[in-house]
């Protein structure tokens, strides 16, 4: 079984950030960086996702989300916010844990079980404090991964 989605080393960052705006933007450069997507695309669908209701996940966590043409696969990029940030979340708490997510268009059940992983991994007590915990972006990048590779096995 293959990953239900792809995360490169380089999708993942460590950034300050001052509002929810500022965070769907920063994805959207990551998206562009790392996977060579369109920057306003990206935000665009984004910022369409979330009038639909906000992606702010509670306990600390935002999972923005969306489908574009533009992907054959679902691709992430991850950042841990330097100070929490109002995302409008169920529970009322500002994100810091921002998991953000493009699947194909067409990719209803993909993107489903994509999300859902990532929100099972998300939902773990021990990896919320060890992604909050970790030294640095490349030790944050081999958390996931381990959890990505054990997924697919």
């Amino acid at each position: 079984m293959t990953a239900l989605f792809t995360l490169q080393p380089e999708a993942v960052e460590t950034v300050k950030l001052d509002s929810k705006p500022a965070v769907l933007e920063r994805l959207a450069e990551r998206f562009e960086a790392v996977y060579g997507l369109d920057r306003a695309t990206v935000l665009a669908r984004l910022n369409e996702r979330e009038e639909l209701g906000s992606t702010g996940f509670g306990r600390g966590v935002a999972i923005p989300h969306a489908r574009i043409a533009e992907v054959e696969r679902p691709v992430a990029v991850f950042m841990r916010l330097e100070s929490p940030v109002a995302f409008e979340a169920a529970d009322d708490m500002p994100v810091d844990l921002v998991f953000g997510l493009l699947s194909p268009e067409a990719a209803g059940v993909v993107h489903l079980h994509a999300l859902a992983a990532i929100s099972r991994m998300m939902r773990d007590d021990k990896m919320h404090a060890a992604l909050a915990d970790a030294p640095g972006n490349e030790a944050i990048y081999a958390l996931i991964a381990n959890v990505i590779d054990r997924d697919a096995a």
